[in-house]
């Protein structure tokens, strides 16, 4: 059977690191109704205001993490494509991403013309949120609807709890766990709490309790990226034999001055410096490629910071990457998982 592909999908990145490819690139990424989920002209407002001064800032944090041949999530993207077309024997294995080229667009096109007969669209994200993977989603949907496209897609649902997932994780963190540590923190981007209000199928149970998410089931787990999040920092605890007081958790990535969930990234590296923590792992597990928000905002500004406050070391785990564990999970989780469109 050769005529099942599969497309995998990743956030994407500006084309370039000059200011003007990184304003095009914020502008669509910030203009997604996922992502700033606010009625246009006032969407439209926020996002004209944040590219005054965002786009300059941004080009010189990515030029200090690009690499020679490119944006790293876009060439580790790459890499973890090939190894799994090596596995994946049901057909052609395609990258897309949701900002930036190559656009969803632009790939299911050019499968369509292959004459391919079912597609699985894989979003690279762990953990469910609107911001993610419903964006993929509706994304894929906008363009077989517009393009009337042949073929059936079916979607890999979020993989947080997954056994190969999970696996994968502890394996490819092992390295660096059994170097010595003092402290682990697992650092997920953040959201908005309105996102998580907004996405609770009950309007009851998100936030309405300190403990809320450790109580999450049924529909609500599903749709609660905290909840989720949670789940994922557990397992992986316990694939790598942690103990609770071995390891911690904090949101990153806040933009705005809306309420994020916490705790927050930045305050925990300085809490845990000043608690006598010298040789912290980062891990970003919301993450299967490193990424601006990996090398830049934990391995650069984040070492800095906890070292001002008083850490000596931050180890930054590489994500998943290209791991030969993970390339073999995510393949059986395509081939297992997906479910349709």
């Amino acid at each position: 059977m050769t005529d099942h592909a599969l497309l995998l999908v990743n956030l994407g990145s500006p084309a370039s690191t000059e200011v003007a490819d990184v304003r095009r690139y914020l502008n669509q990424f910030l203009m997604d109704p996922y992502v700033i989920d606010l009625p246009w002209p006032l969407r439209r407002l926020i996002v004209a205001m944040i590219l005054i001064k965002r786009p300059a800032a941004s080009a010189e944090a990515y030029r200090s993490i690009w690499w020679e041949d490119g944006s790293p999530l876009v060439v580790l993207s790459q890499r973890l494509q090939q190894k799994v077309a090596e596995q994946w024997s049901r057909g052609p294995v395609e990258l897309a991403m949701r900002y930036g080229e190559p656009s969803i667009d632009t790939v299911l096109q050019r499968l369509a013309k292959s004459g391919v007969s079912r597609v699985t669209l894989a979003p690279l994200y762990p953990q469910f949120a609107d911001s993610t993977v419903t964006t993929v989603v509706e994304e894929a949907r906008r363009v077989q609807r517009a393009r009337d496209l042949p073929f059936a897609i079916d979607v890999l649902p979020p993989f947080y709890d997954q056994p190969e997932y999970l696996a994968a994780l502890a394996e490819s963190a092992r390295p660096y766990l059994q170097e010595g540590f003092d402290h682990l923190l697992l650092s997920y981007h953040g959201l908005p709490e309105r996102h998580l209000h907004k996405s609770d199928p009950t309007g009851a149970h998100c936030l309405k309790a300190e403990d809320c998410c450790l109580h999450a089931t049924g529909t609500v787990l599903d749709s609660c990226y905290r909840a989720q999040c949670l789940r994922t920092s557990s397992g992986f605890a316990e694939q790598a034999g942690l103990t609770d007081d071995q390891w911690s958790l904090s949101f990153q990535s806040r933009l705005g001055r809306a309420k994020w969930i916490e705790p927050y990234t930045e305050e925990t590296l300085e809490a845990l410096a000043r608690r006598g923590v010298k040789k912290l792992l980062v891990m970003c597990p919301a993450f299967v490629a490193d990424c601006i928000e990996t090398l830049e905002e934990i391995g650069d500004r984040g070492r800095e910071q906890f070292r001002e406050a008083g850490g000596e070391e931050l180890v930054l785990v590489p994500c998943l990457n290209d791991h030969p564990q993970w390339v073999t999970a995510l393949v059986k989780l395509c081939e297992r998982t997906p479910r349709a469109l």
